[in-house]
């Protein structure tokens, strides 16, 4: 195909001349086929390792280690590809060992593909890691190696197979990068005049193209400062030395080989495409250039590698009245082509193809609009806005087409339209027919298909999930241009399909209530207040929740529609606050066969999610039917077996009956109950968990088959789990004691305890009670106290470090929240808790051994957090009272997590301990010996901790610590005054040679009432000091 002159395209001379010109200029510095390099004069010749005597390498023959080579072969066994690999090592390290490869290439001494591949791995490795050090021979050797290798393939029987060409491009492109600014200026030039248009000499140089791309351009790939700036550079000279010349060869490749070798033109293409974002534009886009591109539009195996490369050429940045010109000529030529009767296109590939650079001209008219717009071209906007809105109708057919992949090809243009419209004060008419073109074309577009598995969801059925992600935004994108058309369409659409849902597809059910759905966000309220404010969208949403709930269609049998039906209800819950006469009919949707008993699991187990939700929403308004609700789900609050009973698993997974506990907790703890009524109700939803409980502990006592040991844990542990959700649904206006059940989770501490010393599967069963004593710490508040001794002293015995790390902050806790009430257990707990720790630390592991040393680290982190909490919480007469030895045992390891563990979070809780015991012992009425002890072990951690090598200054949490540090020292001075000056003054700083102006410096900081002045003074301190 053909086209007229384009309009928007400037014409360039060519480039032909200059390339050949350049060529025959030349010096000549590549070599030809066999001929030796000579050394430079006072060089000497290059010896190989495993030659006799000293021959020259043309003279020699390869001496490569064939039992090494056999390791290459994929199915080498392991001793072989072990020694292949040494063997790769040992040639990669040698100095000169590399020639061998050069002369495997050159003389084509392999036939092995993989011996081949090797061969150029380590002339790879010589070239990105070792070229500095090469000579000039050794240099010249390389790229003479390349260029002959390069000419062999001109001539031989059989190509490479293809991933050796493609190793052997990115040798080629390594060697460009390195050595095209300084000995290798003509790299190109060398290239085209020896390959001319030989098929396998183009196929290689644009593999090497494309190669130099992935080097020198690609944004994908990290570079260094060094390597931006080099490539920065090679780009300038690319495109002051050779871009014109490699401009006319690829011109002279497509016409070439457009008819002939489909294949060369598709990369030829790609390279187009690749460079075109870096290049002069006018070099591509003109007259003949285009239209050589448009006619490959026309080829079957060509058009969608034109389509790339007209998108790429689209999306070039460019001034914007320009753009607009260039993508208006573009589409000209494409639609007087009929290239936009897309209903008569049956390649999905190509139109997906098309649909991009449909797309990409779209989105590259909004962007000159909304430049044009800043800069104040009214004129210039008004014209690209009209480019914008003709390339509506095409997109609309793209939007709507059948095929996802098209569709979203052209949601973003759509989505940037809207955007625009937005923008305008008043919309046309065309314009608001636009909005709902898209809006019933995304409509249309949301709707599952026939084939989408909803029980086992795979690739493809996620893939369509993102899709409608993607439609979602168009329509939230909608709702901001005309939130009045889009309430008013998806209304029209819903009553329409709720009238006949009993005949319609489930497609079109699902989609009617998932759009209503999607108003929710689409059109959002302040915490989903839907249903008051704007009157014209109340009433409408209002309408439509009060269709769906009163049409039936909670009956269609679609798991689909089930989902939607349940979600939506969830979602505009409030509705039921508005009419909540309809509250009774969805209580028994959530019950029955459509809920909590659906024939899928999937379904199921969302129900039980939103159930709980919906009731904790609506619970004042369920007080009538509290009590049903309790009869109808209370077989799917039994604990389920270990092993399922004749087979068939529970309705509800353990999860699943998490949320069904926690929504009878919620339903009994609102009720208009007297509290004897909750009690009562609260004692039979709990009582069945604490009889299966004791039942299942006595069975795990007495079982030896490990398997059943853990599913009986598991059991227990879920138990629990149950009873602890119950207590979610209390809250400080309506306490356990107010509600009468004290006593019943009481009787649940009672039962549960005793398992903490079960010796069997301890690790989960422990987890499990601990939680609970967690939640009751905070509901049964004082009266969970008789129960802390025993479960503290079940959970110190045969512990590993992960249970110590997790019962720590249940101490803590109670100490938080208990402080003087709880001190007699504290000062009982105390040590025998931290010589479990201390055991726990002083077990030998693996020096590899990863998990063992994290778990340390975070049980030593959970120690420090104790020692803190009880600092904090006013109970360091817990401490005093435990001793002198035992009082002195543990300062030591504070001061050893201060200064000794290179651990930035632990050497912070370590220094805030230390100055909270400075303020609390520093004093003249603290501790006996405790100012002994700052001055001899806190300073010192003071100066010492910041000069560790593993005290890195410029790390955030580090900083923190040292910030700690400084607020230790300003205690110091606050509790122990001028004696603490003297001391800096007279004994420690001079003792470490700090210099007396320093001295002076640092004492005078201290002395000043403003911390933040020490924390920076502390930090170029030790910034210096570390020089």
């Amino acid at each position: 195909m053909t086209q007229a002159g384009l309009t928007g395209f400037r014409r360039f001379p060519s480039a032909l001349s200059r390339h050949a010109a350049a060529g025959a200029a030349r010096d000549n510095e590549i070599k030809s086929p066999g001929r030796c390099v000579k050394p430079a004069r006072g060089e000497k010749g290059v010896k190989l390792p495993w030659k006799r005597g000293n021959r020259s390498l043309c003279e020699s023959a390869a001496g490569m280690d064939e039992h090494a080579l056999l390791g290459l072969n994929p199915n080498a066994d392991a001793s072989h590809r072990q020694r292949a690999l040494a063997y790769f090592e040992q040639l990669k390290e040698s100095q000169d060992a590399w020639q061998v490869c050069v002369e495997a290439l050159v003389k084509e001494l392999y036939s092995d593909d993989h011996v081949k591949f090797f061969c150029f791995q380590v002339l790879e490795h010589q070239i990105k890691f070792r070229h500095a050090g090469l000579s000039a021979v050794q240099q010249q050797l390389i790229r003479e190696t390349l260029m002959k290798w390069l000419q062999s393939q001109l001539m031989s029987a059989q190509p490479e197979k293809v991933f050796i060409r493609n190793k052997a491009a990115q040798v080629f492109a390594l060697a460009f990068v390195t050595e095209y600014l300084t000995q290798w200026p003509k790299f190109f030039f060398d290239i085209l005049s020896l390959i001319g248009l030989n098929p396998r000499g183009v196929d290689l140089y644009l593999r090497t193209l494309m190669a130099i791309d992935a080097e020198v351009v690609d944004r994908d790939i990290q570079h260094s400062s060094e390597e931006t700036r080099r490539n920065t550079l090679i780009k300038d000279t690319m495109r002051e030395q050779c871009i014109p010349a490699l401009v006319e060869s690829w011109y002279q490749i497509l016409q070439a080989y457009q008819q002939t070798h489909s294949e060369l033109t598709c990369q030829c293409l790609e390279v187009v495409g690749t460079y075109v974002s870096w290049i002069d534009l006018s070099l591509i886009a003109n007259d003949r250039f285009v239209n050589l591109l448009l006619s490959h539009m026309s080829v079957e195996v060509l058009r969608e590698e034109a389509c790339d490369c007209l998108f790429e050429i689209v999306n070039k940045g460019m001034d914007p009245v320009d753009k607009t010109k260039l993508v208006e000529s573009l589409c000209q030529v494409l639609q007087s082509a009929g290239f936009f009767n897309i209903e008569q296109e049956e390649d999905v590939d190509f139109l997906a193809k098309f649909s991009k650079l449909v797309n990409g001209m779209g989105q590259a008219l909004v962007v000159s609009w909304t430049k044009l717009m800043k800069m104040g071209n009214l004129e210039g906007a008004q014209d690209t806005l009209q480019a914008v809105e003709a390339k509506v109708p095409l997109t609309l057919q793209l939007l709507a087409h059948e095929d996802d992949d098209i569709s979203a090809n052209v949601v973003g243009f759509c989505y940037d339209y809207l955007h625009v419209l937005k923008q305008l004060p008043l919309l046309t008419d065309q314009q608001k027919a636009n909005v709902e073109a898209i809006m019933l074309a995304v409509m249309k577009k949301l709707t599952y298909d026939d084939e989408y598995n909803f029980e086992n969801e795979g690739e493809d059925e996620a893939m369509f999930v993102e899709y409608r992600k993607q439609l979602k935004l168009l329509l939230d994108r909608m709702a901001q241009v005309s939130p009045e058309l889009l309430l008013e369409t998806v209304r029209r659409v819903f009553t329409s399909t709720m009238q006949s849902w009993q005949t319609a597809s489930f497609m079109e059910v699902e989609v009617a209530i998932r759009l209503v759905y999607m108003l929710g966000e689409a059109l959002p309220a302040s915490q989903g207040a839907h249903f008051s404010g704007d009157v014209a969208k109340a009433s409408a949403l209002q309408e439509m929740m009060r269709t769906l709930v009163t049409c039936g269609v909670s009956e269609y049998h679609h798991i689909s529609v089930t989902l939607e039906f349940f979600e939506t209800v969830v979602r505009y819950d409030k509705f039921f606050i508005v009419e909540p006469q309809h509250i009774p009919s969805v209580l028994m949707a959530f019950l029955d066969h459509r809920g909590l008993r659906h024939g899928s699991p999937k379904v199921r187990s969302r129900v039980a999610y939103l159930f709980s939700r919906f009731v904790k929403t609506l619970h004042k308004h369920m007080n009538a039917f509290i009590e049903d609700i309790l009869n109808r789900i209370r077989d799917l609050l039994e604990l389920s077996p270990p092993v399922p009973e004749n087979g068939y698993p529970a309705l509800l997974t353990s999860d699943d009956q998490l949320f069904v506990f926690e929504t009878a907790g919620v339903l009994i703890v609102n009720g208009e109950f007297p509290a004897e009524r909750k009690q009562a109700l609260m004692r039979n939803l709990l009582t069945p968990l604490m009889e299966r409980f004791r039942l299942l502990l006595g069975k795990l006592l007495q079982e030896r088959d490990e398997e059943r040991q853990a599913a009986l844990a598991d059991c227990l542990s879920h138990a629990v789990g149950f009873a602890s959700r119950t207590s979610k649904a209390f809250s400080n206006k309506q306490t356990v004691k107010q509600c009468g059940c004290s006593e019943v989770y009481r009787d649940c501490l009672e039962t549960f305890v005793p398992a903490l010393s079960c010796p069997i599967q301890k690790g989960a069963l422990r987890s499990g009670v601990r939680t609970f004593l967690h939640r009751m710490i905070i509901c049964l508040e004082e009266e969970v106290l008789p129960f802390i001794p025993a479960a503290s002293e079940h959970m110190l015995k045969d512990c590993e470090a992960k249970d110590l790390q997790e019962f720590i902050p249940l101490i803590n806790q109670i100490t938080a929240k208990f402080k003087g009430q709880v001190s007699p257990f504290l000062q009982q707990v105390f040590m025998p808790l931290v010589q479990a720790i201390f055991e726990v630390l002083s077990r030998p592991a693996e020096e590899n051994d990863q998990t063992a040393a994290l778990e340390k680290q975070m049980l030593r982190r959970s120690y420090f957090a104790f020692i803190q909490a009880m600092a904090s919480s006013g109970m360091n007469e817990v401490m005093a009272n435990q001793g002198v030895e035992n009082i002195e045992r543990v300062l030591f390891t504070i001061i050893q997590g201060a200064v000794d563990i290179p651990d930035p979070v632990a050497q912070k809780t370590c220094f805030i301990i230390l100055s909270k015991l400075v303020e609390l012992w520093g004093g003249k009425d603290g501790l006996v010996g405790f100012p002994d002890f700052i001055y001899k072990h806190i300073v010192p951690a003071c100066f010492l901790a910041p000069l560790k090598p593993t005290f890195d200054l410029s790390d955030a949490q580090t900083v923190l610590t040292l910030s700690e540090v400084a607020l230790t020292l300003k205690m110091i001075h606050v509790k122990r005054g001028q004696e603490f000056i003297q001391y800096l003054q007279q004994d420690y700083l001079p003792s470490v040679q700090v210099t007396p102006d320093i001295i002076q410096e640092l004492c005078q900081v201290l002395q000043q009432p403003d911390s933040k002045v020490l924390k920076n003074y502390i930090k170029a301190f030790f910034q210096r000091a570390k020089l």
